[in-house]
């Protein structure tokens, strides 16, 4: 008859390939599930608006917003400025 201490090893480890196995195959179907649908094409609004970070300098362009005057992103903490005119 094996040892007890032989016999809980064995079960966790029958116990941690189960929860491996179980994670793996999950985590494959994620992999191979479609992609979701773009949203239809007229709900994006083109723009050309580009922002800068006063405090470390980084300037961002946004082409593509969902409103008529989107909010100025965040960076560094703080809101960025804009320097290109909202409509050209």
């Amino acid at each position: 008859m094996p040892a007890l201490s032989t016999v809980v090893w064995a079960a966790g480890g029958v116990l941690l390939g189960w929860v491996l196995w179980k994670s793996g195959i999950a985590f494959l179907r994620t992999m191979g599930a479609p992609q979701p649908e773009p949203p239809p094409p007229g709900e994006m609004r083109k723009l050309n608006v580009r922002y800068r970070c006063q405090v470390c300098g980084l300037e961002i362009k946004l082409t593509l917003a969902p409103d008529e005057d989107p909010p100025p992103p965040r960076h560094c903490m703080e809101e960025m400025v804009v320097v290109a005119p909202l409509y050209e």
